[in-house]
């Protein structure tokens, strides 16, 4: 048996940057790192450089692992045909998530369905990902009836256009002072302003987003008949989304039992003191940005319902959002024996 599993990442946009920084400090084995997009090049990260390739069928040959950063046209065209050839696709973008044969998996939260992949494993969605870690551990101790969550999303979301296109609108905002046309990644200027759609909106009035996070969050716990609606709005933030959420369980958690479940959970980090005197004490973006972790504060029981919990979740969106969610699944599968070498 040789050494290492041989990697694709398709894509080099944002979560394919990130996914080559989080393979370089994995604890998966490895023994080569084949980079693939629609046109080759040179691409460097954080001082490495990486020859990238055209993508096509046969560039899948000998892979074991195929990472598709998140472009649904690249999902749609090789995710196949890179299983038709021996891969195990972990795929970031939505193509499949909704599959019911296609397990959309958070390690944190349901490592479980890996055992009946076929070949594909769906990376969920960011808003998805970091909602759902900060709640298993609270639905395992009372089932959770109702989830409201708003969701205030970082521009890298989008992809690293809007990352440009924030800094140029908030520089030329702030020389002009006047109203900036320029606008490519949304519908309306960014900077300085709030747009409370991400995604088309359907015959109900809801975003697609705000469908994500419904439709992923009942299939990644198992359970339909929880009560979900969200709100998801962009915000002029470089990086890191942030989600304010409301539960309602069936039997009451106290705020201060939250927080000790919370503590003691996988992939989670309580920054939480309610105390007037401590100061600040709760995440940001600013604290979340380039962290592995799913950061959760301001836990607080709702004063007029018995089993209402407030919970204000923070998370890197590039990372465990998409990159580090991706390879994380990769090295589960590699626990379980669920990877061919």
């Amino acid at each position: 048996m040789r050494e290492g599993y041989r990697v694709a990442v398709v894509g080099v946009g944002a979560v394919g940057e990130e996914l080559l920084r989080v393979l370089s400090t994995t604890s998966l084995p490895i023994r080569e790192i084949k980079v693939l997009a629609r046109t080759s090049r040179v691409v460097e990260v954080d001082g490495i450089k990486y020859t990238v390739r055209e993508t096509k069928p046969e560039e899948f040959e000998g892979v074991d692992i195929a990472l598709f950063a998140g472009t649904e046209r690249a999902s749609e065209l090789f995710a196949k045909e890179a299983i038709k050839r021996g891969a195990i696709v972990i795929d970031n973008s939505a193509t499949f998530r909704l599959e019911p044969d296609v397990p959309l998996v958070v390690p944190e939260v349901n490592p479980e369905d890996l055992e009946w992949h076929k070949g594909l494993i769906a990376n969920p969605n960011c808003s998805t990902i970091q909602m759902v870690v900060a709640l298993k551990p609270l639905y395992e101790r009372s089932r959770i009836k109702r989830i409201f969550a708003a969701t205030y999303q970082a521009v890298s979301g989008t992809g690293r256009d809007a990352i440009t296109e924030l800094r140029q609108q908030s520089i030329l905002q702030l020389i002009y002072s006047e109203d900036v046309k320029m606008t490519y990644s949304y519908p309306y200027r960014i900077a300085f302003n709030l747009i409370p759609q991400i995604g088309s909106f359907n015959e109900m009035g809801y975003t697609s987003e705000e469908m994500k996070m419904v439709n992923e969050t009942h299939k990644i716990l198992h359970d339909p008949d929880i009560k979900i609606t969200a709100t998801c709005v962009r915000v002029p933030v470089f990086n890191c989304h942030s989600e304010a959420v409301y539960i309602e369980t069936e039997e009451k958690i106290t705020a201060d039992e939250a927080r000790e479940i919370l503590r003691n959970a996988p992939g989670v980090k309580v920054i939480d003191e309610p105390s007037p005197r401590s100061g600040r004490s709760y995440p940001m973006p600013i604290d979340a940005d380039g962290k592995d972790e799913v950061f959760v504060g301001r836990i607080r029981e709702d004063p007029f319902v018995e089993t209402g919990l407030h919970l204000w979740i923070v998370a890197d969106n590039l990372r465990k959002g998409a990159a580090l969610n991706a390879v994380q699944i990769a090295e589960e599968m590699h626990k379980r024996g669920l990877l061919k070498r």
